[in-house]
C-alpha cells in the first residue's frame, strides 16, 4: 500500500508512468465494477476508458492519497449512471448464433443468475457491484452514492432478497 501512495503522490504530482502503473493495478476492479453494472462489455470498456482519462486529467485535484480508489470508483459510478441514461430505451439485438440450450448445470445456474441480477434496477446493481466486486463498506458507497449507510445496506438487503427470491422460485 505503501508504494501505491508514492505512485499516487507520483501520479498527482504529473508522473505519467506512475499514473500508468496506479491504472493497471485497478484496471480489472474497474472493469468488472462496470461489466456488472452496464450490463455489456463494450459500454463497459468506454466507460472505463472516460474514467480513466478524466482521472488523468484530473489526479492533481485529488484532495489525498489515500482515498484514490474511493475517487476513482465515483468517477467510474458517475460515468455509469450517464451510460444508464444514454441506453435506458435502446433496444438490445441478440446474436442469430446464439447457443440455445448449454447442458452444464453450473452454466445454466451462472446465466440464470445473471438474469435475475440484471432484472434488479440500476441503483440496486450498483449498489451491490460496489460492494462484491469493487470491495467498498456501505459507509463508502453511501459517501460516493450521497446517500445514508442504513439506506444503503436496506437497498442491498432487500436487492439481494429479490435475487434470493427469484433464484428459489425456479
Amino acid at each position: 500500500m505503501k508504494q501505491n501512495l508514492q505512485q499516487i503522490k507520483k501520479a498527482k504530482s504529473g508522473d505519467k508512468d506512475a499514473f500508468a502503473e496506479l491504472y493497471s493495478s485497478i484496471y480489472l476492479d474497474l472493469y468488472r465494477f462496470a461489466l456488472y453494472t452496464l450490463k455489456n462489455p463494450a459500454d463497459a470498456e468506454d466507460v472505463v476508458s472516460e474514467t480513466v482519462m478524466d482521472a488523468f486529467v484530473s489526479i492533481r485535484r485529488l484532495r489525498s492519497a489515500e482515498s484514490f480508489k474511493a475517487w476513482i470508483f465515483k468517477i467510474l459510478s458517475t460515468k455509469c449512471k450517464q451510460r444508464f441514461k444514454q441506453i435506458q430505451n435502446q433496444a438490445v439485438e441478440l446474436p442469430e448464433d446464439l447457443p440455445a440450450e448449454e447442458s452444464s448445470a453450473s452454466f445454466d445456474e451462472a446465466i440464470e443468475l445473471r438474469h435475475y441480477f440484471f432484472l434488479l434496477e440500476d441503483e440496486e446493481r450498483l449498489i451491490i457491484s460496489m460492494h462484491i466486486f469493487a470491495g467498498y463498506t456501505s459507509k463508502e458507497i453511501a459517501k460516493i452514492l450521497h446517500m445514508n449507510a442504513n439506506t444503503i445496506r436496506s437497498k442491498e438487503s432487500r436487492a439481494l432478497k429479490k435475487l434470493s427470491a427469484q433464484l428459489n422460485s425456479q
